[in-house]
């Protein structure tokens, strides 16, 4: 089965086919940074109308790039939600009007499962039963993975999402939009422990996270001492550890509530350098796994969506001609296929 997926839920248009027994044949992206990079932060009306723009061609694009023609393709998948509504709209609306004019079914997808799914477009693609650390700038969840639909949630953000408080931090730095990346690469010119930042809802039980007061305690720290660059790269860095630590040590903790020793982390904030180098040395004295999608599938694209996408049409899902979107659609209202495929 061929499945073009669409990805629109923000302010990058994902376009991708993926085949079911050859893999992924196509990947296109357009990412609007450069469109909102003047507002520092995203514009949900620039954002539809960008898509308005981009998506067609680079469904042509995809299509010219996996050497097919439209009636080579056996579904549709798009982003449903969570995300903004806008956005959704354009992508929801083109795919499920794309489906009807070529007669084939299309599907619904959350975008937070085709994150979680994203590790299974790599060549070691993780084995059910896993935790799943999903971790961007609108989510920071951790959930328990038993197969395809098949999600407990364990523990999220009770306010930022880690991703935000990333960006939140490099906006009050003064780093231009996005700004997560940005402190990321000016963290790696800090040095060690010259500032000590807490790692928040740590020393106490539970698995939920809150990044808020620690966003609150940097704009602190740099009113009061960021005036040179050495000093903002120490903050940078100090800001950094602590949300790499904190994350690792839940994750620490949801392994060993549930016995499971495979991890896998998705969403964009799983491309960090830090985080993947302490969660691998971790996962190494564990004598666990823990799996990342490679960087370009981190933030949104549209293969995580085909993927996803095509695991629900295998086992017979498919929508109705309404088109529906859900701009807050938790993770765990997601109910496996019907078949049980996974």
């Amino acid at each position: 089965m061929r499945v073009l997926g669409i990805e629109t839920s923000c302010d990058e248009t994902g376009i991708a086919i993926y085949d079911t027994e050859q893999g992924l044949l196509a990947h296109q992206l357009y990412s609007q940074v450069k469109l909102h990079a003047d507002y520092g932060g995203v514009v949900p009306e620039l954002a539809s109308r960008d898509h308005v723009r981009k998506t067609l061609p680079l469904i042509q694009a995809a299509l010219k790039q996996a050497n097919l023609a439209p009636q080579d393709i056996d579904g549709v998948a798009y982003t449903a939600g969570p995300g903004l509504v806008g956005a959704l709209l354009v992508g929801a609306c083109i795919g499920r009007s794309l489906a009807l004019g070529w007669q084939v079914p299309a599907v619904a997808v959350h975008h937070m499962e085709g994150h979680l799914l994203a590790p299974m477009l790599e060549d070691n693609p993780p084995d059910f039963p896993f935790i799943a650390l999903l971790v961007s700038g609108g989510h920071t969840q951790l959930v328990r993975v038993d197969g395809i639909g098949h999600y407990q949630l364990l523990g999220e953000s009770v306010d930022d999402a880690a991703g935000e408080a990333f960006d939140k931090t490099a906006k009050l730095m003064g780093l231009d939009y996005p700004g997560g990346p940005r402190l990321a690469a000016l963290a790696e010119q800090g040095r060690p422990d010259c500032y000590k930042f807490p790692r928040p809802m740590t020393d106490r039980p539970g698995l939920d996270f809150s990044f808020s007061g620690l966003k609150t305690f940097a704009a602190n720290t740099i009113a009061a001492e960021a005036d040179d660059e050495q000093t903002r790269a120490d903050i940078a860095r100090a800001f950094q550890d602590a949300v790499v630590d904190t994350l690792v040590i839940k994750c620490r903790r949801a392994l060993k509530e549930t016995g499971l020793k495979r991890l896998v982390v998705a969403g964009g904030v799983s491309a960090n350098k830090e985080l993947r180098a302490q969660l691998h040395a971790f996962a190494e004295k564990i004598g666990g796994e823990v799996f990342f999608p490679r960087p370009e599938f981190c933030t949104d694209n549209g293969a995580m969506i085909a993927f996803a996408g095509a695991q629900r049409l295998l086992a017979g899902e498919q929508v109705d001609e309404r088109v529906k979107t859900f701009p807050r659609w938790p993770l765990e209202q997601l109910r496996a296929p019907a078949s049980g495929h996974a």
